[in-house]
């Protein structure tokens, strides 16, 4: 989602804003080569990070055309970490408050951090839990409002988990559904896009509780029918991708299989503090593959913890926050967990400036997440420092 940006020029025709968004980090992933053994006894390779790069950049040409309540939204995306670009447009008409209806990118709301909080995260990207179950974004009609002050919805209906690099030709013709509501009963708010961090410093005790789910029918998202997936946003709980020859037998490429996760979520801010936790079930089953398969069905738990609070008012934040990955033992599947603390230094009076350290301690990473700071199989320690600007 755009910042408030700056107006470009208004007629009678429509409005024209910009609105943008930076992050330059350096990360370094500890030890920077290691090994970690799969569930099914193979031994891999895990290759550390340490890099700099201007990570993430963003910039959105926003605005309403013939009438406000006709908005648009134009993305300029790009990842330099993973050499990825994309243009994303969206539109909708807002026929009141209490309902919108929207066509374009937008994530399948399964989880809290998929709802529009970026970048006002505690990090500068997801904790290890949240990255392992949550789904991701992709072309899609929703609609979202506030059904009564305070409680609000987002319904989804998309053409798969990501659209990230997959071409029309490889989607099969099942879509992809998700729904969100939360309740916010004590103020009816929970600060700027419902971020995390009580940088506005609420004086009353603002809560939220939420419920998510995503179910997405997924594929290789490839014509061959070996060779790596295109298909990377489904991990097992050893790291490995879903798709790939060998994740769950020997020999063995799964083709096709149904994802679920269901959250549950709740927060609250109060001078300064924030604290909020979400627990996640997660299924994998309907697996169709070219040869037999141990398993039917593979279902993962999982839950964080993240907290913080200013020292000094609207300038420094410390914060910490634990993930644990618990994987579907009757499959094989192990257990996972981080432990992670960091500061943010904001130099202005703004949440939308700021310097960020954090220091992770990774126990057998679920996910790889060039994206974010983990790389699977790792047990070691993450160091990363970012700059982020966002208008």
């Amino acid at each position: 989602m755009p910042g408030n940006g700056f107006l470009v020029a208004r007629t009678s025709f429509g409005e024209l804003d910009i609105s943008g968004y930076a992050l330059v980090r350096y990360i370094n992933q500890m030890p920077g080569q290691q090994t970690f053994t799969d569930h099914l006894g193979n031994e891999h390779q895990v290759d550390g990070r340490n890099d700099i790069f201007p990570h993430r950049a963003m910039i959105f040409l926003k605005g309403w055309l013939g009438t406000p309540k006709l908005v648009y939204n134009i993305l300029f995306w790009t990842v330099n970490t993973t050499d990825q670009k994309g243009i994303f447009p969206t539109i909708g008409y807002q026929f009141s408050r209490k309902f919108s209806l929207y066509a374009g990118i937008n994530g399948i709301p399964g989880t809290r951090s998929i709802m529009g909080s970026h970048p006002f995260w505690l990090g500068t990207d997801r904790v290890m839990t949240d990255e392992f179950f949550r789904p991701f974004f992709t072309y899609s009609v929703w609609a979202q409002g506030e059904a009564w002050p305070g409680f609000w919805y987002n319904v989804v209906v998309g053409n798969n988990n990501s659209a990230l690099g997959v071409k029309a030709a490889d989607l099969d013709r099942k879509f992809s559904y998700g729904a969100s509501v939360w309740w916010m009963p004590t103020t009816h708010e929970f600060g700027p896009r419902g971020g995390y961090g009580d940088w506005e410093w609420h004086d009353k005790l603002a809560t939220r509780f939420g419920v998510g789910y995503a179910m997405s029918p997924e594929n290789r998202q490839t014509s061959a029918t070996t060779g790596p997936s295109n298909n990377t946003t489904l991990r097992l709980a050893d790291s490995l991708n879903l798709f790939d020859t060998d994740s769950l037998a020997t020999g063995v490429t799964v083709q096709s299989a149904d994802y679920q996760v269901v959250s549950v979520d709740a927060g609250i801010k109060l001078r300064g503090v924030f604290l909020q936790a979400e627990l996640y079930n997660r299924w994998l089953d309907k697996f169709v593959a070219d040869g037999p398969l141990p398993v039917t069905r593979i279902h993962d738990l999982g839950f964080y913890v993240q907290a913080a609070f200013f020292p000094i008012p609207k300038k420094l934040e410390l914060y910490a926050a634990t993930s644990q990955v618990y994987g579907d033992k009757a499959a094989g599947f192990s257990n996972s967990n981080e432990y992670l603390a960091g500061a943010n230094y904001y130099p202005f009076d703004s949440r939308n400036y700021r310097v960020n350290l954090q220091v992770i301690d990774v126990n057998r990473s679920p996910v790889s997440s060039t994206f974010g700071y983990y790389v699977g199989g790792q047990k070691g320690t993450t160091v990363s420092m970012a700059a982020s600007v966002f208008f």
